[in-house]
């Protein structure tokens, strides 16, 4: 669904100021404070509402992304009371969390006829502190691509562009210590063009948003990224290179720490726009 000028202007301005929306209010002599210091770990992670969209079918999806407080330390909430949507409880929220600001991370669909009063609550817990991002359908946080380009680092979307689409490698289930073997391929529409004076803005609130940042290398990139599970994960490699004009096929060996079931989700990114593939590894204890 696109929307006119002044109502994007408008939704650019109300998604700078989520965190302030989203997250907690800090007194301002607090906020200065934290703003000076940088914590490698240690810190909690807090969720975020970013917005809402609507679908063909008339339902809704509601938008979530989080703020990892660390700099460095990836935290894991498992589902339950400390990682609860209500309603539903489970409602495919990530359980392992990556350094700081993660935007449009999953999504929550709900019906039609949904009562625009109600509201779908993200409930997290974590050392100590517990933070909640309320999700509603107010007119003013209703998202589209544009907005979602612009606050991802994409700038303005390139007329006509669509995300890439990505498929892979079905579910599997492996025992220790073998390795799981999985492959994905991302197809794109050649947008945005490339651009050699185009650079890519950080997705970083902590970082100066008039600031050069490094030029981005045209076409698709694939990477995987841990979703869930009870265990660390090695990717090799983690990431396929840039290309442009054709199809991009990303197989990697992914190495686990310990037994369990894990869900990997890929991320195919033009640079403005990006589409997820997950895939469930169940991995046995050695000897099973």
């Amino acid at each position: 669904m696109r929307i006119g000028n002044s109502h994007k202007k408008a939704q650019k301005f109300l998604c700078l100021l989520c965190l302030f929306v989203a997250f907690p209010l800090l007194g301002v002599g607090t906020i200065a404070v934290r703003a000076q210091i940088k914590y490698a770990r240690g810190q909690n992670v807090a969720p975020a509402f970013e917005g809402w969209e609507q679908n063909p079918d008339g339902s809704y999806n509601f938008v979530f992304g989080y703020l990892n407080r660390n700099y460095e330390e990836e935290v894991d909430i498992p589902i339950g009371p400390n990682n609860s949507i209500e309603p539903g409880g489970d409602r495919g929220q990530p359980t392992h969390f990556y350094p700081r600001r993660q935007r449009f991370v999953f999504r929550v669909t709900v019906p039609k006829d949904w009562d625009k009063q109600q509201r779908v609550v993200w409930t997290l817990t974590s050392r100590g502190r517990t933070e909640q991002a309320k999700a509603g359908l107010q007119p003013e946080w209703e998202l589209n691509d544009e907005v979602i380009s612009e606050n991802n680092g994409g700038g303005v979307l390139a007329a006509g562009n669509e995300p890439p689409s990505i498929t892979g490698s079905p579910a599997q289930t492996i025992t220790l210590p073998d390795t799981a073997t999985l492959t994905v391929t991302a197809k794109d529409d050649g947008l945005p063009k490339p651009n050699p004076r185009r650079t890519t803005a950080a997705a970083n609130p902590d970082s100066n948003p008039d600031a050069e940042r490094p030029r981005r290398d045209p076409g698709v990139q694939i990477k995987w990224i841990l979703y869930r599970g009870p265990g660390e994960v090695q990717f090799d490699p983690p990431a396929s290179p840039y290309v442009y004009g054709q199809p991009i096929t990303l197989t990697s060996k992914i190495r686990f720490s310990a037994p369990g079931t894990y869900v990997l989700r890929a991320v195919a990114n033009d640079g403005q726009l990006s589409s997820t593939y997950h895939v469930t590894v169940t991995v046995n204890p050695a000897g099973r």
